[in-house]
């Protein structure tokens, strides 16, 4: 089968999240099950030199943007079994940064990315990559069906192509005014509620979930979550729920080589399942060591590496946290976790590391919460991915409340590593991660029925007491070895599904 993987990051050329992992990792699984894959992607500033030098291909080609038109050109790389592309035009993608800067949004971005998607269309067919499916991601590449079943529906090059859509967050839809409907070539007819118009405006996320023959999201609840109501669907649930029959949740994957503590060269020591006891424990006294933490006593450590986000809980953790912090003088009410019920302190009861940037205010509050119990509480404003992978690996527990979360990685990664996740029940979460009152055959973490502080309390409570029971807690670390998050399963299905989508193409 001949797929086109359209997307605006991929690992390991570009990447701000769990998008770039997923594209990059399918599109290797599917290249080694012996399909032929083009990924198509932006020639962003940071792309090219290192192991992955480009190739300019073909002669410039033009792109129609309302009454103007603009160049591109594009450079070819091969990643293992996998042809990449990428659409160079500096005009759009000579940036430091590929959506957006501190002071928010590019202005341009409707522009860009109507220019990428045709440019997508236009490129497959300059290099002769005739797809029997594209696959295209989020509402960067959204576009790109609706052009197959309109504009290009007679071009002879895609009359039998197949599109699916896969939604990585429902939340991020490409919202623009009415007046980019002149730059993406459709016409006034196209602008109406059942197909591209929302409230006034285009939204480039739906033009995909009406015009794509199918429609994926990254877990099984999570399509659910998005079909049932406005808060989760973000006003989309309705188009979904037309769509139903059309839509199928499948559990990402992570890529269990790049992750895998064996093998893993950024850790101070190895190991498996069979000696998984003191590689932890080595790791986590490394960690410690870095962050200046107490390192007395057999303390639970909780790791967080997030996005700092209201939508992953994050403010819930400072509230649970401050805990850790002696309490104003007079203070009273309930006990925190750390504190007991009489308010005092319950000495060390856990220590937190936190490795992130993102929102402001949580930003100053995990910072005020590190100065304030510089032996409890560590916070890193940065990514670094070194740290990232001490973090999984040192960590007794990792945290993520999140009150929505479409798949989720960390909790997988932090499994990979013999590390207990403590999670909300929502989307993926709740598909991936096995409460410990299912009993301890087959727990693997511990889950919280809503996310709010008095559920975290309880649910991190009650982790912490599990924790005490070293041989319940060593079996729970084993049944999280064991969990199989590689993308074998997922890849299969999505390749039941291209087939599906062809059939109705």
């Amino acid at each position: 089968m001949r797929i086109l993987m359209a997307s605006s990051e991929a690992v390991p050329f570009c990447k701000t999240g769990g998008l770039a992992d997923v594209v990059g990792a399918l599109s290797q699984v599917l290249s080694q099950k012996g399909h032929e894959i083009a990924l198509f992607l932006p020639k962003y500033r940071s792309v090219g030199g290192g192991p992955h030098s480009l190739k300019p291909v073909g002669r410039p080609f033009w792109i129609p943007l309302g009454e103007k038109v603009e160049k591109a050109v594009l450079n070819h790389t091969r990643w293992g079994n996998v042809q990449v592309y990428f659409i160079e035009a500096p005009k759009y993608f000579d940036r430091q940064e590929l959506y957006r800067t501190g002071a928010g949004d590019y202005e341009d971005n409707a522009e860009r990315f109507i220019f990428f998607s045709r440019a997508v269309l236009e490129g497959a067919k300059l290099v002769g990559f005739k797809p029997d499916v594209i696959h295209v991601h989020d509402w960067q590449t959204a576009l790109i069906p609706a052009y197959l079943k309109t504009l290009y529906r007679i071009d002879a090059f895609y009359v039998q192509t197949a599109a699916l859509l896969t939604i990585h967050n429902i939340a991020y839809q490409g919202l623009f005014s009415k007046e980019v409907l002149f730059l993406t070539g459709f016409g006034w007819a196209d602008f109406t509620p059942e197909k591209l118009e929302f409230f006034g405006k285009v939204n480039f996320l739906k033009a995909g979930l009406v015009y794509a023959d199918l429609l994926t999201t990254v877990s099984p609840t999570y399509a659910l979550e998005i079909q049932s109501s406005a808060e989760f669907g973000r006003g989309m649930e309705g188009v979904l729920r037309t769509r139903s029959k059309d839509l199928v949740g499948i559990l990402n994957g992570i890529d269990v080589e790049g992750w895998n503590p064996e093998s893993d060269s950024l850790l101070p020591v190895r190991y498996g399942i069979d000696n998984v006891e003191a590689g932890k424990k080595a790791c986590k006294a490394k960690l410690r060591e870095q962050c200046g933490l107490s390192s007395i006593g057999d303390i639970p450590l909780v790791g967080i590496v997030s996005r700092l986000d209201p939508q992953k809980g994050l403010d819930l953790v400072l509230e649970v946290f401050q805990g850790l912090v002696p309490p104003p003088a007079g203070e009273t009410g309930s006990a925190p976790l750390g504190r007991s019920a009489g308010g005092g302190m319950v000495g060390a009861a856990v220590q937190l590391v936190v490795l992130g940037t993102g929102d402001t205010f949580l930003q100053q509050g995990f910072t005020r919460l590190s100065v304030s119990a510089p032996s409890q509480v560590y916070f890193r404003a940065t990514f670094d991915e070194g740290f990232a992978h001490l973090i999984y690996a040192g960590s007794d527990l990792f945290l993520m409340p999140s009150r929505f979360e479409p798949c989720g990685l960390g909790q997988m990664i932090a499994m990979r590593y013999g590390t207990i996740p403590v999670v909300t029940r929502t989307g993926g979460l709740a598909d991936t991660v096995a409460d410990f009152s299912h009993g301890i055959k087959e727990a693997n973490g511990f889950v919280s029925s809503k996310a709010d502080m008095e559920n975290l309390n309880t649910t991190l409570r009650a982790a912490l007491s599990v924790y005490a029971q070293k041989p319940v807690w060593k079996q729970l670390v084993l049944n999280a070895l064991g969990t199989d998050f590689s993308w074998e399963q997922s890849a299969s299905m999505y390749v039941d599904l291209y087939q599906k989508a062809m059939q109705k193409a």
